[in-house]
C-alpha cells in the first residue's frame, strides 16, 4: 500500500469522522514511514515535469503535500510552488522551508483555488480518503477549477488490482524502537490497514483506509466532472499501465 493515508485514531474518546486528520498530524505517522523512498519520487517528478514539458518559473500546486518535501523539490527544479495540506502541524513544518517562490498553506482538497496553477499534483495515493464518495468527484471538480486554460493535473494513485493481489495481511514493522503490528484487508470498497502500536506505556490504535478506485471509477467521475483523461502511465518510470502488473495508477488530464 502507498505512503499516505487517512486514519482514525480511535484511541479518542468518540468516533472522529475525518480520520486522515487525526493520522497525519501525529508524529508517528511520520516516524512508520520515514523509510519511503524520495529518490525514486524525485525521480517521478524529473520524468513528469519533463512529460508535461512545463514553462520555466511555472506555477505548480502540490495537493496534499504533507511536510512539503515534494515542493521543496519541485521548487529547487525552478518552479513557483505552492504546497496545501489539511493538517495544520505539517504545513507548519513545511513552511519553515518557505521562500520567494515556495510557499504552504492549510487547505482542504474538495475547495478550488481562487489563483490558476499551470500544473496541480497529487502524488503518492493522496486521493480518495473521504468517507463520503460524492467528495472524490468534488476533489476532481475542484482540481479542474484549479487549473489554467493550458494546466494539466496529475493523480499519482495506487493500482488497486495490483495491491489487493500482493496484499501482506499481517506485518511488524519496527521503527525507531517502535513495534508497529500492522493488519491489511479488504473491506466495502476500501482498503484497510489497522495499525497498533506502544510507546512510553500507552498503546495507540489507527486506520488507515483509501477508497478502492479503479481506473474505471476514475473514468466515470471525470466523464461526470466535464474532465479529459490525456494519459495513463504504470509507474514512476512513466512505462505503459498494465491492469494488473503496474504498481501505480498514474493519470494526467485537464
Amino acid at each position: 500500500m502507498s505512503e499516505k493515508h487517512n486514519a482514525s485514531n480511535q484511541n479518542q474518546e468518540g468516533d472522529d469522522q475525518n480520520w486522515y486528520s487525526s493520522w497525519f498530524d501525529t508524529p508517528y505517522y511520520h516516524i512508520l514511514y520515514k523509510d519511503r523512498n524520495y529518490r525514486e519520487a524525485q525521480i517521478f517528478m524529473d520524468n513528469l515535469t519533463h512529460y508535461l514539458n512545463l514553462p520555466e518559473k511555472a506555477k505548480v500546486l502540490d495537493l496534499a503535500c504533507g511536510k512539503g518535501r515534494h515542493s521543496i523539490y519541485l521548487n529547487q527544479l525552478g518552479y513557483n510552488v505552492l504546497g496545501a495540506d489539511l493538517s495544520e502541524n505539517s504545513i507548519l513544518e513545511a513552511s519553515k522551508n518557505g521562500n520567494e517562490t515556495l510557499h504552504f498553506k492549510v487547505h482542504d482538497m474538495r475547495e478550488p483555488f481562487e489563483e490558476k496553477f499551470d500544473a496541480i499534483f497529487n502524488l503518492f495515493t493522496s486521493f480518495g480518503y473521504f468517507e463520503n464518495d460524492d467528495d472524490n468527484l468534488t476533489t476532481l471538480k475542484a482540481i479542474k477549477e484549479s487549473l489554467s486554460e493550458y494546466g494539466f493535473a496529475v493523480i499519482d494513485f495506487m493500482n488497486v488490482g495490483n495491491v489487493i493481489e500482493n496484499l501482506v495481511p499481517e506485518e511488524v514493522k519496527t521503527v525507531e524502537n517502535i513495534d508497529f503490528h500492522i493488519k491489511r484487508y479488504v473491506e466495502d470498497g476500501h482498503i484497510f490497514k489497522e495499525i497498533d502500536f506502544e510507546d512510553q506505556g500507552r498503546k495507540y490504535h489507527f486506520t488507515e483506509k483509501v477508497k478502492a478506485l479503479t481506473l474505471n471509477d476514475f473514468q466515470d467521475m471525470m466523464d461526470e466532472a466535464g474532465i479529459f483523461l490525456l494519459d495513463i502511465f504504470g509507474d514512476y518510470k512513466l512505462k505503459k499501465f498494465h491492469k494488473t502488473e503496474s504498481e501505480r495508477l498514474i493519470m494526467i488530464f485537464k
